[in-house]
């Protein structure tokens, strides 16, 4: 069976998360006691927190305990009110060892929790015991409630800077015995880390679809940018042409060509693209606000058709 390579090397000490040395230095101080609060981490994908909130779980839980101790879960999923009142709140009021252990709750995603069911969730938190510690994650805090936020201690996790992420992905594919033709791999670990958007656990995630899927023996990455929802690089010269040509029938035809197309990969792309469209820079700014409302849009479910055929006009029209 294959590994899943974001498993197999998932940071199991605090000296091996990437990047976060604000957070993990504070958070070193607080595994010294069990006298530790609720805590939120926040911050972009693929940055550690999931990995941090499981080494802190486990500095304090036996490994025998794990099972019994520990409840981790994807918010987003599986956090709806029949969940809360029932698997949650047995878990919370389960009695505890004997050695009096804590109990820790991970929630994933915690900003995706409904306002009315993170109110149910903020009583549970507020009549849990001292024993249990809840750990909340999540991109954006502004989605978690204040009563709950004024709970916890707030640690922010930041985006890894492009070096980080690659020595990571160099340190696995050594790991890995990869053959990654060295005329080629500086172009390729570059691809890996646009594709990820600087989320560490997406860029180890294509590495190894780029090796599932056989690509490494003749490495082109374009192939690499198509399999992840983008446009290849050829493809990506056409649009600009029908962009600078302001032909908005050929941007829509090019567009509708790409089966694999991830509508927001696309808008990543675009907005790379855009210093070479001859906008006047006085209009970019709006031009910018566009395009993250057609992003926002997209997110919650809007016709993504729909949605890139009107920023695709918008763009033409600003271009000189």
């Amino acid at each position: 069976m294959l590994d899943v390579w974001t498993e197999k090397y998932r940071p199991r000490a605090f000296n091996e998360i990437v990047s976060q040395s604000i957070a993990i230095n504070n958070l070193k101080k607080f595994v010294k006691s069990t006298n530790i609060p609720h805590l939120i981490f926040t911050g972009p994908a693929g940055t550690g927190k999931t990995s941090t909130a499981l080494i802190m779980a486990k500095h304090f839980l036996k490994e025998e305990n794990l099972d019994a101790n520990l409840l981790e879960l994807n918010a987003s999923d599986t956090v709806r009110m029949e969940y809360v009142r029932e698997v949650l709140k047995n878990f919370v009021n389960q009695s505890l060892v004997k050695d009096g252990t804590l109990k820790f709750v991970i929630l994933d995603e915690a900003d995706n929790i409904p306002g009315q069911v993170q109110q149910a969730l903020r009583r549970i938190i507020e009549k849990a015991s001292n024993n249990i510690k809840f750990i909340l994650l999540c991109n954006y805090i502004n989605r978690i409630i204040d009563p709950i936020v004024s709970r916890c201690a707030v640690f922010r996790f930041v985006s890894l800077p492009k070096e980080k992420i690659i020595e990571r992905l160099k340190y696995i594919s050594e790991k890995e015995k990869l053959k990654i033709p060295s005329d080629t791999s500086d172009e390729f670990f570059n691809q890996l880390f646009f594709i990820s958007g600087g989320d560490l656990r997406k860029a180890i995630n294509t590495l190894q679809m780029a090796v599932a899927l056989e690509l490494l023996d003749n490495l082109d990455t374009n192939e690499i940018l198509k399999i992840s929802g983008f446009l290849d690089k050829k493809t990506l010269d056409r649009l600009i042409m029908a962009l600078k040509s302001k032909d908005y029938m050929k941007s829509r035809e090019i567009i509708g060509s790409i089966e694999t197309l991830d509508s927001r990969n696309f808008i990543r792309q675009l907005v790379e693209i855009l210093p070479s469209l001859n906008i006047d820079p006085k209009k970019i700014i709006n031009l910018w606000t566009s395009i993250g409302d057609v992003d926002y849009r997209i997110s919650q479910g809007a016709d993504e058709g729909i949605q890139i055929s009107a920023l695709l006009a918008i763009v033409i029209e600003n271009v000189q």
